[in-house]
């Protein structure tokens, strides 16, 4: 009898993470003939089709649903196992400097480093917080063990050659409005924001920002902002509506909720976690638990 397995619960979740059995693959350092395989043994277990395989991808069934809303319950379950038993086995300890671009430093990474704290009290780890740019070339540099980077649709194609990446969270963008704004409460389409007012971030040229929806066209923005703080105390008072990444969702302030936008040309980002070559076994560390923690906010 097919029996389910930890690999090829980890294959299905990369095929529906990325949509496609090649760039799975790649994604895993596998040939799509055994991506295939995979896949297979497990639809052979489930009794039924995960993927309906179409010209556009590979799109979850229903089946397809449950098991990888299950098998990524299981990972990050194991995920954390694997950090506590670490911390029995090796107690880490030193500094563990990680950097992250200001969304992800508002929920994801300070609860990654709460988990690591748990785990491992003997470690010391330091946040920086930067933009992507200014995060690669102080990991390059040696300033960081590990950057959590932004990367994907409207972000400039960074150079990381010879840097090991992770895919830490894919992630989607959210909309965040007032408490009280005719939005809150239901999904929009891109049609419906074309007339809203929009706070978009302000910086230096090198430091990619959100601006409004990606891909609405003359988007009306009425004020720009720095900090995350400044943009959502403005959204807050009703003054506008700004784009938020969805992993940011659960550190919004009060007064502030989240829309989710309907859009087929929005091809999605995701959130990396990025080392040198041979990353320490600090690095390491921060690294799985990170993926813990996305897989909770995931889940909700």
């Amino acid at each position: 009898m097919a029996e389910f397995t930890l690999t090829g619960l980890r294959v299905v979740q990369q095929v529906a993470a990325t949509g496609s059995f090649t760039a799975a693959a790649e994604k895993l350092g596998y040939t799509q003939s055994a991506v295939s395989r995979q896949v297979a043994a497990m639809e052979a277990a489930a009794g039924a089709p995960i993927f309906d395989r179409g010209r556009r991808g590979a799109a979850l069934t229903p089946a397809g649903r449950v098991l990888v809303r299950r098998a990524t319950e299981i990972l990050a379950d194991l995920a954390a196992a694997e950090l506590e038993l670490a911390g029995l086995r090796d107690r880490l300890a030193g500094r563990l400097a990680i950097g992250a671009y200001p969304s992800a430093a508002m929920a994801l990474v300070p609860r990654a480093m709460a988990r690591v704290a748990s785990g491992h009290p003997g470690l010391d780890v330091v946040l920086d917080e930067a933009s992507t740019p200014v995060l690669l070339r102080r990991l390059r540099a040696g300033r960081l063990d590990l950057a959590v980077i932004g990367v994907g649709h409207g972000l400039p194609d960074y150079d990381l050659d010879g840097l090991r990446q992770t895919t830490v969270l894919e992630g989607g963008l959210l909309v965040a409005v007032a408490d009280a704004h005719r939005f809150a409460g239901r999904a929009v389409t891109v049609a419906d924001l074309a007339q809203e007012s929009w706070i978009a971030g302000d910086g230096a040229a090198d430091e990619p920002q959100f601006g409004a929806w990606p891909t609405l066209s003359d988007p009306h923005i009425v004020h720009t902002a720095r900090s995350w703080s400044t943009r959502l105390g403005l959204v807050a008072a009703g003054l506008g509506v700004t784009v938020v990444p969805e992993q940011a969702a659960p550190a919004l302030p009060r007064g502030v909720r989240t829309v989710t936008v309907t859009d087929g040309r929005w091809t999605g980002r995701a959130t990396v976690a990025v080392t040198g070559p041979r990353p320490s076994a600090r690095a390491q560390a921060m690294v799985t638990a990170l993926q813990g923690e996305a897989a909770e906010l995931r889940n909700g």
